[in-house]
């Protein structure tokens, strides 16, 4: 029986996450389970899962919380709050497993702490490595943690990779990594017409259930963005080496291209526990609960390169790798403050890449050696944002 932590288990990955565990009780057990402030969810969860320790980050929340834990059937379970009690519980002596899937810069700190740990990562959270991808993978290192990746791409480059593979390798045979993107709702609308765009509209993805700032990350193909950069970090490899291909059909989630000109392709249907199935059975396999891919209703398969006229945020985010440093950083930070305006109306879809690129041009680039540099830079960034949504509404 392994130990799972989940961070953020009221998130999409964190119920797809649950359900896996599910499946194989015999095999994992529910150690802790935490969430923001979304105490309903979390609080069925624990009538199934009973985890030993819960973490509501919000306090007023936990406090309603462990009164709601008071009569019920799992009342004995140990309720925290806070943000310093999301990295308590991912380091717990009965811990093995940790999954990382707290949305955003938020997730960094439990992240990394579990890394530190020697925990088994099972990392959702992309932000945590453009943020502060070299310090992270020193951690690992360090400790002899397991990283593997969950996003659905970096789970299918993980699996085409050779024999024996680690992250944080470079695999000297693999010459090019094809990173695959569905493009989004909007990858046919004319560009005029994604000033109008409306919050519901962008958080509709056709292919994926998704949290809402993922979702508009997807729209503005900044989760792309985001992605390439989480993947030169993870493979070891360069910004020219990861080829951004737009493919509506969601099947092949990423490929590899070697030098010999093989190309392996990782393919199944549009459902996260399938990376989730394969980190958690990793390195051997087990039942996902999802259904066999039917190659036959799949028909056709199409790819595109993605034109950056529509999506800046993806040209952007090549900027900001290339530069290295504390770019990347910045434009995480940027762009969750972009995002979240967006979504509460304050600014239009095609502000997003306008309040990020100006950010960014208020930066120098410099070394981003050290977790307070990088804490301190995602601040700093985040209140450039705001400043320049401010004088956009003027």
């Amino acid at each position: 029986m392994k130990g799972i932590c989940i961070l953020g288990a009221t998130g999409s990955i964190g119920v797809s996450t649950l359900d896996v565990v599910a499946r194989h009780a015999d095999l994992y057990k529910v150690i802790a389970l935490t969430a923001n402030n979304n105490i309903d969810v979390l609080y069925e969860q624990c009538l199934i899962h009973h985890p030993e320790v819960v973490v509501v980050v919000d306090e007023s929340k936990a406090q309603a919380f462990k009164e709601k834990l008071k009569n019920s059937t799992v009342s004995d379970i140990k309720v925290l709050s806070g943000v310093k009690a999301l990295e308590q519980v991912a380091t717990l002596d009965n811990v093995d497993s940790v999954m990382a899937a707290i949305v955003g810069a938020a997730g960094l700190l439990p992240s990394l702490a579990a890394a530190k740990a020697g925990k088994i990562v099972l990392l959702a959270n992309k932000e945590a490595l453009v943020m502060s991808g070299t310090i992270f993978m020193q951690a690992i290192a360090e400790s002899g943690a397991q990283l593997l990746p969950i996003d659905s791409e970096h789970n299918a480059i993980f699996q085409c990779m050779p024999a024996g593979y680690k992250t944080g390798m470079q695999a000297k045979e693999a010459r090019r990594i094809l990173l695959t993107a569905s493009g989004g709702p909007f990858r046919e609308m004319p560009v005029d017409q994604l000033v109008n765009v409306t919050p519901d509209q962008a958080v509709a993805h056709p292919n994926w259930d998704m949290g809402r700032k993922i979702s508009v990350d997807s729209a503005t193909m900044m989760n792309k963005g985001l992605e390439m950069i989480e993947a030169c970090i993870l493979f070891d490899m360069n910004p020219d080496q990861i080829q951004v291909v737009i493919h509506p059909q969601s099947v092949i989630h990423s490929m590899v291209d070697y030098v010999d000109g093989t190309v392996l392709a990782q393919m199944g249907n549009p459902d996260m526990r399938i990376p989730i199935a394969h980190s958690m059975a990793w390195p051997e396999r087990f039942d996902s609960g999802v259904e066999p891919l039917n190659i036959f209703d799949v028909g056709r398969m199409d790819f595109h390169e993605p034109n950056l006229e529509r999506f800046p945020c993806l040209r952007l985010a090549y900027e900001a790798i290339n530069a290295g440093g504390i770019m990347p950083t910045v434009l995480n930070a940027a762009n969750e403050i972009a995002v979240e305006a967006f979504l509460d109306e304050r600014v239009r879809f095609t502000d997003i890449p306008v309040i990020i690129e100006c950010s960014m041009k208020k930066f120098e680039v410099k070394v981003a050696d050290t977790l307070e540099i990088i804490l301190d830079i995602d601040q700093q960034a985040r209140i450039a944002a705001k400043q320049i949504i401010e004088e956009l509404n003027r």
